[in-house]
């Protein structure tokens, strides 16, 4: 098969002023980034009083490493729309230059389901990744100011300072480092870090507010220490608030760029969902369900992980409504790799294998029903899928007594998602939607924990380390126990093991450290070995990447 690069070339893109047409979207409100992607100037249009859309969110099983098409399922789903008649967009996260570098590659679709440009979404885009490291790591520079004029012991207590700094790369060195070495005038010596931008509040806080003032209060809202009295030190406490604001003004307008069919598609926000909730920005989200019928939007990983946060933290803060319909992305090679088949082999035939994986696909059934909202099975085809394994999936599913449909968006693009797309319709028009949180606010933090990893992990129980313990129990005791919870975990296990595949049973959660993330309304809890500053794989995708003679990106995927 042609790569994406190739198949890119057969497709004409629009200038952007066209797909902004197509919105309704006047020029006065663009800022264009060159042919073919704009910020819109949401602050400067009027505002939409009616969002009429709606919304339809994928989610998947649990993945093999190299993912399973849920960004191309959703890119082909929302061509698909179109094609039968419906005014769609595709709201999307802008992909982190650490998968990028790392181990996934290129996160803007494949084959015939793509978001354009895609050299440029997946490298600088619109310097929305850079402006949130900035606005992080200014507020690092003046907690550090504060330490080194006011002492260890001023506004803030030395030994209580939470906020590491940031970059947008895998870099395991930097985890653990120790600052302010050498003469006294080079601040105050402590230990810290550095987490990867898709994991940092301030990415979570841009993601989540609705508009300017609300992004501003949500970072002076940022916890980022205690007092020598015990006191929680917020971001508005050191003025930061101003300053990190007026960096994120521009990247706060959402980003419009277009599928290789046309489609109109918001790419905004770049959260991950195994250490972060996973979701596109509120802002473009909402724009979105106001200029078209239907927004197909991605959350990342599978539904224990991306679906779960968006239900639980994002529909919650009431800028997006639940889904109508829901899409669960499988495949073939997952399904094998859960059923017991090495990962060097789910390419090849293996019937018993996917029999014994459709468990791990019925855990994220039940999480779905868990919701109550409707939803649609959706198996992802690879072109080394044969028709007798295709055949145990669609059995399956009728014995469920769930929706299903065959994609081949990656294929055939909008054209092969169009069962799929129907199918959809179907759902929101004649199912039931029950939708529920998980759990009520009020329940204290670690019962919240206790019921996503009971209900939607399917584990027996929950243990705490003592650091843990005494987080949750800080927390609760300064008044941020009515906050939903954020668990990061592994994302290739429902368990917080990544060797545990298909469906585990009799484990236990293990929470091993507990934060606060004030600003964003939510808390953070770690499990298992899950890092927040990720690593560089042996082979990383970095060693692929260059320029050809005609100044060309080549290997990005």
């Amino acid at each position: 098969m042609p790569s994406n690069k190739e198949i890119a070339r057969t497709f004409t893109l629009k200038p952007i002023q066209e797909i902004a047409k197509e919105l309704r979207i006047g020029e006065e409100f663009l800022e264009p980034y060159g042919r073919y992607k704009a910020k819109v100037l949401v602050g400067k249009m009027p505002r939409q009083t009616e969002r009429r859309g709606k919304l339809i969110m994928a989610t998947a099983m649990t993945p093999t490493a190299a993912g399973e098409g849920k960004t191309t399922t959703a890119i082909g789903l929302a061509d698909a729309l179109r094609r039968l008649g419906k005014r769609a967009i595709v709201a999307l996260r802008e992909p982190s230059l650490g998968p990028v570098f790392g181990l996934k590659g290129g996160a803007t679709g494949g084959g015939r389901a793509q978001v354009m440009p895609s050299d440029e979404i997946n490298l600088h885009f619109t310097g929305d990744f850079h402006a949130i490291t900035s606005a992080h790591n200014l507020l690092a520079a003046m907690v550090d100011n504060r330490l080194h004029f006011d002492g260890p012991c001023g506004v803030l207590d030395g030994r209580s300072v939470s906020w590491k700094r940031v970059m947008d790369m895998d870099d395991r060195v930097l985890r653990d480092i120790v600052v302010g070495l050498g003469v006294p005038l080079r601040g105050v010596a402590r230990e810290t870090g550095f987490d990867i931008t898709a994991a940092s509040e301030v990415m979570a806080i841009f993601c989540l507010a609705r508009d300017l003032d609300d992004l501003k209060a949500r970072l002076g809202g940022i916890a980022i220490g205690s007092s020598p009295e015990g006191k929680t030190v917020f971001a508005r406490d050191i003025k930061a608030d101003g300053a990190m604001t007026a960096l994120l003004k521009d990247a706060l307008n959402p980003n419009l760029v277009q599928t290789l069919e046309g489609t109109p598609a918001l790419v905004h926000g770049g959260p991950f969902a195994n250490i972060a909730h996973g979701t596109n920005s509120v802002i473009a989200t909402g724009l979105g369900l106001a200029l078209a019928d239907y927004v197909v939007t991605e959350t990342g990983f599978a539904s224990d992980l991306g679906a779960e946060k968006f239900f639980d933290i994002v529909v919650r803060t009431g800028q997006v409504p639940a889904p109508a319909a829901c899409v669960l992305v499988a495949t073939l090679r997952a399904l094998k790799l859960h059923g017991g088949a090495k990962a060097s082999e789910i390419g090849k035939e293996n019937a018993a294998a996917v029999e014994k994986g459709l468990e791990n696909l019925a855990k994220h059934i039940e999480n779905l029903r868990t919701f109550g909202t409707p939803f649609v099975v959706a198996l992802n085809r690879f072109p080394t899928d044969t028709e007798s394994e295709i055949g145990t999936v669609t059995a399956f599913c009728g014995k469920e007594k769930v929706r299903f449909a065959l994609s081949d968006v990656h294929g055939k693009g909008g054209e092969g998602g169009e069962a799929l797309a129907r199918e959809v319709l179907a759902s929101i028009g004649e199912d039931e939607n029950r939708f529920r949180f998980l759990y009520p606010l009020e329940m204290p933090l670690v019962e919240k924990i206790e019921t996503v990893a009971g209900r939607i992990y399917g584990a027996d129980g929950v243990r705490l380390e003592m650091r843990a313990k005494r987080a949750l129990e800080r927390l609760e005791g300064d008044g941020f126990g009515r906050l939903p919870v954020c668990i990061a975990k592994t994302q290739y296990s429902l368990s917080d093991n990544a060797r545990l595949l298909g469906r585990p049973k009799n484990f236990t959660l293990l929470v091993t450290d507990v934060s606060l993330r004030s600003g964003a309304g939510f808390v953070v809890a770690l499990c298992g070995d899950i890092m927040t500053m990720p690593g560089l794989p042996k082979t990383p995708a970095a060693e692929k990447v260059g320029i050809n003679k005609d100044g060309d990106i080549v290997g990005l995927s």
